[in-house]
C-alpha cells in the first residue's frame, strides 16, 4: 500500500508523513508560492488576506471564506498574495477507499470529492464559499486535527477521522447549494468504480453499459446528470490523474505510463494529458517529481528518527 507521507511544511510546502491519514496546518503567504502538486487531496480554507490561486482550470481571486478543493495530481500556485492566511487540510486518497468509502454514496460528499471537481472544465478543482459561521466551525475542527499532528495515528485514528469528516461535511453542504438534490444513482456509482478499478481496460461505452445491464443511452443520461460528463470523459479524467501519480512516484517511461492507464498510443496520451493539466507529461515530471522525491526522503528520515528515538 502506497502512502503519501504527511505532515509538515518544508520550503512552504506540505507533505504527509508515513502513517498519517489527515493533517491540518496554517500558512501565511505574503508574496508568491511556487507551482507544485500533491498526490493527496487538499482543501485550502482562506482565513484572511488576498491572493490569486492558479490551477489548470484558470486564475481565481481568493478572499476570506473561500475554500478550494484539489484532487490528487492537480498543480497549483498562489500569486499576488497580500497576507493570505490559509488553513490547509490534506489527506491521502487511500482513506476514501477504506474508512470513508461511504462518502461516494453521500450526495454532498460525493459531489465535493468526486463529481464536482471532475465535472465540466474544472479539471480536478472545485471552489466553494463559506459563511463566517461555517468558516469558524471548520477552523475549530481543523484546530483539533492540527493538535493531533504529533500523536500516534493508531492511538488517535478515531479522532482524526471524526474531525476530517466534520470538516468535509461543512464544506460539502456549502458546495452542494444550488446543485440538484438527491443521491447519485447507483448505476453511476458502480460505473465510476469499474472505470477507476480498471483504467487500463480498452473500455467502450457499449461494454460499460453491458457490464451494468443498461442501455448505452440511459447510462449516458444518468452519468451526465450526476457529473456533467459522459462516462468515457470521466474515464479520461481518471486516467490523467493516475498518469500524474505514476509520473511523480515511479521511474516508468512516459510511454509505459500511457499504456498502463489505457492509452497505448503515445501521441494520443500526450494530447489528453496536456489538455487536462496544461503541460506535457514530460514537463509535468520534470517540474514536480524532484520535489516529490525530496518530500518522500524527508518523510522517511523523520520516520526512521522517530523509530530510533523510541
Amino acid at each position: 500500500m502506497r502512502t503519501d507521507p504527511v505532515g509538515e511544511g518544508k520550503g512552504g510546502l506540505l507533505y504527509l508523513r508515513e502513517g498519517a491519514q489527515a493533517r491540518a496546518l496554517r500558512y501565511l503567504h505574503t508574496t508568491v508560492q511556487k507551482t507544485h502538486t500533491h498526490s493527496f487531496f487538499e482543501l485550502a480554507f482562506v482565513l484572511g488576506g488576498e491572493g490569486v490561486h492558479v490551477t489548470p482550470a484558470g486564475r481565481d481571486p481568493l478572499r476570506r471564506g473561500d475554500v478550494v478543493v484539489l484532487r490528487p495530481g492537480v498543480w497549483h500556485s498562489y500569486e499576488e498574495c497580500r497576507d493570505l492566511r490559509l488553513y490547509n487540510l490534506c489527506f491521502g486518497a487511500e482513506i476514501l477507499n477504506r474508512e470513508l468509502a461511504w462518502c461516494r454514496e453521500d450526495p454532498g460528499m460525493g459531489y465535493l470529492l468526486w463529481t464536482g471537481p471532475m465535472a465540466m472544465q474544472r479539471r480536478g478543482v472545485l471552489n466553494a464559499q463559506l459563511s463566517d459561521s461555517r468558516l469558524a466551525e471548520c477552523a475549530d475542527h481543523l484546530d483539533a486535527l492540527a493538535e493531533l499532528g504529533s500523536e500516534s495515528t493508531l492511538t488517535h485514528r478515531g479522532d482524526m477521522l471524526a474531525r476530517l469528516t466534520l470538516s468535509l461535511s461543512v464544506v460539502a453542504r456549502a458546495a452542494r447549494e444550488g446543485e440538484p438534490a438527491g443521491p447519485t444513482h447507483g448505476a453511476v456509482l458502480n460505473a465510476m468504480r469499474l472505470l477507476e478499478e480498471r483504467p487500463a481496460d480498452p473500455w467502450t461505452l457499449a461494454e460499460l453499459a453491458d457490464e451494468l445491464h443498461l442501455t448505452s443511452g440511459y447510462l449516458v443520461r444518468l452519468f451526465k446528470s450526476a457529473t456533467g460528463l459522459p462516462p468515457m470523459a470521466y474515464l479520461a479524467r481518471h486516467r490523467v490523474e493516475k498518469a500524474a501519480e505514476l509520473l511523480l512516484d515511479t521511474d516508468e517511461p512516459v510511454t509505459q505510463i500511457g499504456r498502463s492507464v489505457g492509452w497505448p498510443d503515445q501521441n494520443y496520451f500526450a494530447r489528453r494529458f496536456k489538455a487536462h493539466f496544461g503541460v506535457t507529461a514530460t514537463d509535468y515530471r520534470r517540474q514536480f517529481a524532484k520535489n516529490r522525491a525530496q518530500l518522500r526522503n524527508k518523510s522517511a528520515a523523520d520516520f526512521a528518527g522517530q523509530s530510533l528515538a523510541g
